[in-house]
Parts: structure tokens; C-alpha cells; sequence
């Protein structure tokens, strides 16, 4: 089982995005009894809360399942559950990092370098552009799904 864990700041606008929008493409191709997606927070801000309205209006429109979801806050325990935890942007990448030990075993990436880039997937908590999130956060989870073929993790 490949184990995936989306992380942004709130966990409602793009990790939950990601981890609807990776389920889907798993789903879709027939994988998904290979893997275990989820997602979680850095921050405390805003637990319990559901996904964004944005979020959840972009999925509708790109006709992907929301899953059922409350903000969590990550924890070591999820590092000893999942194998690759995923993070969004530059400051997340820091606050993984601090939080989990400095990543001893190597499991904590920046989402679009799955996709060759070292680029920040917008906050659209900020912006206000579910759209350009969306795109970024497809790019990421090709790029990821690709990564894992080349790793031999997909068979």
C-alpha cells in the first residue's frame, strides 16, 4: 500500500483538494485498492472545520467527490503511517520539517517537484483562485502518480 499525506496550512482549501483530486485519479485508473490518501494541517486554526466552500465548489464543477473531511493537525504518528507526506508550499516545507524531526527517514516532499518544479501551490484561502490551485494541484498529482510508475511502485 502506498501511503499519501497531503499537507497544507488549515487543511481545508489544498491538501483537501489534492487528496479529493489524487483519490479520483487512483480510482479512475483502477488503483486505488494500492493506496491510502488523507490529508492534514500544520496549524491548529482550523480543526474540525469541513473543506473550504471554494474547495468543494471547484471539486463539484470538475465533478470529483468530496470525501467526507474535518481538519486535522498533523502528528509523528502520522510519519510512522504514512510514506510520502506532501507539502504545498516553501512555509509548510519548514513547519514539516520542524514538526517531524527534521524528516530522519526522508518522507516529507514539496508537492510540484513531483512535477519538475520547485514552485509554491497558491493558498487560495488568500487568493481567492480556486482555478489556478486546481490546475496546480493536477499538475502535482500527474507528476506524482508518474514518479511512482518510474519507482516501480506501480505495477
Amino acid at each position: 500500500m502506498i501511503k499519501v499525506l497531503f499537507v497544507c496550512h488549515g487543511n481545508i482549501c489544498r491538501s483537501t483538494m489534492s487528496s479529493f483530486v489524487l483519490q479520483d485519479m487512483v480510482n479512475k485508473r483502477g488503483l486505488a485498492d494500492l493506496f491510502k490518501i488523507d490529508s492534514r494541517a500544520t496549524s491548529t486554526e482550523e480543526i474540525g472545520n469541513p473543506p473550504h466552500r471554494g474547495t468543494i465548489q471547484k471539486m463539484r464543477k470538475e465533478g470529483i467527490p468530496v470525501l467526507p473531511h474535518r481538519a486535522t493537525q498533523i502528528t509523528w504518528k502520522d510519519y510512522d503511517d504514512f510514506d510520502y507526506i506532501i507539502g504545498m508550499d516553501t512555509w509548510n516545507m519548514r513547519n514539516l520539517n520542524r514538526m517531524l524531526k527534521g524528516d530522519p527517514e526522508g518522507k516529507i516532499y514539496k508537492f510540484l517537484s513531483f512535477a519538475g518544479s520547485d514552485r509554491d501551490i497558491a493558498d487560495p484561502w488568500y487568493t481567492g483562485n480556486f482555478d489556478v490551485t486546481y490546475d496546480d494541484v493536477v499538475e502535482g498529482c500527474e507528476g506524482f502518480l508518474k514518479y511512482l510508475e518510474e519507482q516501480g511502485e506501480l505495477k
